[in-house]
């Protein structure tokens, strides 16, 4: 099987401009015409729109005749730039861009752990468009630079690191090479914290969760369920179910959600 081909979209002040920077990123794209509503799948950190999930729901979206929107953050998959060189204003940034452009009709979006956290940022920064539908949040990691990392996982050692040398390569349970993590994205982090304030979006949000998920604890999950009283809001806890919760009986499970909201 033949790999698409991605389009691509430069974000940002310059590329509305016109401008000639190098330092303009190239954010690949994959877009499939549909009916609407149609989805916008939001990847988690260190991962690509080509990861399990993101090519079941492509395919679901495919058979199902709806329109079905992905892309990879800048330093990530086919996209431009140094994964250390970006942050999460930089990768917000992107995911509106795309959202733009892409999903003018009424879409549900699908965001997995740190895409989570940005599906959340962008309907915060959306409200006026009223096409959000709907959204699926699987161990959505709001928040987790500051509160999974800086202040849980971090210790007092890795913090002096990262203060006195603004990087940090953390081991990867996923892959061989470490994560670099950057007083960067820490203190941009720190811009886009939300979990400190009640929500309320106006649409119906449903919250996929594996108990035994080690990178984004249930309870934190469930922090962001607290923080959403006046939504419309269910949570789906999995016992046996980890971080990445792509098991074909948890590809189920996330369909069905999807689905549900699609016929809402």
């Amino acid at each position: 099987m033949t790999a698409r081909r991605p389009q691509f979209v430069t974000p940002g002040k310059a590329a509305a401009r016109g401008g000639k920077d190098a330092s303009l990123r190239e954010i690949a794209v994959l877009h499939d015409e549909g009916a609407s509503p149609g989805l916008f799948w939001l990847s988690g950190f260190k991962s690509d729109m080509t990861g399990t999930k993101a090519e079941a729901l492509s395919a679901w979206a495919v058979q199902s005749g709806v329109a079905c929107t992905r892309f990879d953050y800048s330093g990530h998959g086919a996209s431009s730039g140094a994964f250390e060189d970006a942050c999460v204003s930089d990768w917000l940034e992107e995911a509106i861009a795309v959202f733009d452009r892409y999903c003018t009709a009424p879409t549900v979006i699908v965001g997995s752990s740190m895409g989570g956290w940005m599906a959340l940022l962008l309907a915060l920064q959306r409200r006026e468009t009223k096409n959000i539908k709907g959204m699926v949040l699987i161990a959505p990691a709001t928040d987790f630079t500051e509160e999974l990392m800086w202040k849980q996982r971090f210790t007092p050692e890795i913090r002096a690191v990262i203060e006195r040398e603004g990087r940090f390569e953390a081991p990867s349970a996923y892959s061989g090479d470490p994560y670099v993590i950057t007083r960067k994205l820490i203190e941009d982090g720190r811009k886009h914290l939300i979990l400190d304030r009640l929500l309320h979006f106006g649409f119906p949000i449903k919250i996929l969760q594996g108990i035994r998920d080690e990178d984004v604890p249930w309870q934190h999950a469930e922090r962001l369920l607290r923080a959403l009283p006046d939504d419309d809001v269910t949570m789906t806890l999995v016992p046996d179910g980890d971080h990445r919760l792509s098991r074909p009986q948890d590809i189920d499970m996330l369909l069905n959600a999807v689905s549900d909201l699609m016929k809402g």
